[in-house]
């Protein structure tokens, strides 16, 4: 894997993807819509559109190839079937970020087979407004079943680190430390995680063994909120109290009514080893917690 595209390389997993990327010594390119800054210097090429233009992204992209196009934000059957189109004869493959969230709740750990992509009916409507789930359904139904090219998508649970912008793991340790109360339905679902260096990896890792089709990439085991809970009252002496119901501020984005798990035995059948979810689970929240120390 010498020369790669990254959709959506400025933050999170995806800068770090592309910081592994250069690391291993491949050419990266990053398109964005110039909005953000990066940290990568003169070690990447960068391409500027709007990803929801498909001529400016067309123009972006006019002569260019690439072994590997990762694609962490498509978000609409739109937005898919406009890549089909651009990159078909342009990338050796195709990986576009995708979800646990395109499941429906199972009372079993998920599998790949369990949303199948290539049968999913395609139905657009003409405001383009999908849920989240739909739109990364229906993503992966034009991918699988009406393009060219040859596609992995690579289904993350909740992703986790330092550097999450939407600071999930971070409203539960400061509730704690404020001794507010979190709200949500079921503190002991199992719920599945992944590290964003470990999602970055795993990205990586498909684009070198060209692994196609569904793939889940979750930690190995699974843990509760409640467990989370526990692990933050270790790390700060408090914790926060668990009620059934609450106002919106106060709710758990982890809220979920039951157990949400994902199965990751394809991709670890097939060489990738990963991380155990309580094992760098209090190690996140002890660098996340530090931050409290810094509070005037």
């Amino acid at each position: 894997m010498k020369n790669v595209l990254v959709l959506g390389g400025t933050r999170f997993f995806g800068r770090r993807l592309v910081s592994r990327l250069i690391e291993a010594g491949a050419d990266v390119a990053i398109l964005t819509r110039g909005a953000s800054e990066d940290p990568f210097g003169d070690k990447v090429q960068r391409l500027q559109a709007d990803r929801t233009d498909p001529d400016a992204l067309r123009q972006a992209v006019e002569g260019q190839q690439w072994d590997v196009v990762y694609d962490n934000i498509c978000y609409t059957p739109e937005e898919a079937e406009q890549a089909a189109e651009i990159f078909a004869g342009r990338t050796g493959l195709y990986v576009l970020t995708s979800t646990l969230a395109v499941y429906d709740n199972a009372d079993h750990p998920l599998q790949e087979g369990d949303f199948d992509p290539y049968n999913y009916p395609v139905q657009t409507n003409p405001e383009r407004k999908y849920s989240y789930k739909e739109g990364k359904r229906l993503s992966e139904a034009v991918l699988f079943g009406r393009s060219n090219l040859a596609v992995a998508a690579v289904r993350f649970p909740i992703v986790l680190g330092t550097d999450d912008y939407t600071k999930r793991l971070w409203f539960h340790i400061e509730h704690a430390a404020q001794g507010e109360p979190i709200g949500l339905p079921a503190p002991d679902a199992q719920i599945s995680f992944v590290h964003a260096e470990e999602a970055a990896a795993c990205l990586q890792w498909i684009g070198e063994v060209k692994l196609e089709g569904p793939v889940n990439a979750c930690s190995d085991g699974t843990v509760s909120v409640r467990e989370i809970m526990g692990m933050i009252e270790l790390e700060i002496g408090q914790t926060a109290s668990l009620v059934s119901e609450a106002s919106q501020e106060h709710q758990s984005p982890f809220g979920v009514p039951q157990d949400w798990v994902m199965s990751n035995a394809r991709a670890a059948e097939s060489g990738f080893t990963f991380w155990n979810v309580k094992a760098w689970m209090p190690e996140l929240i002890r660098e996340l917690a530090a931050n409290l120390k810094k509070r005037p």
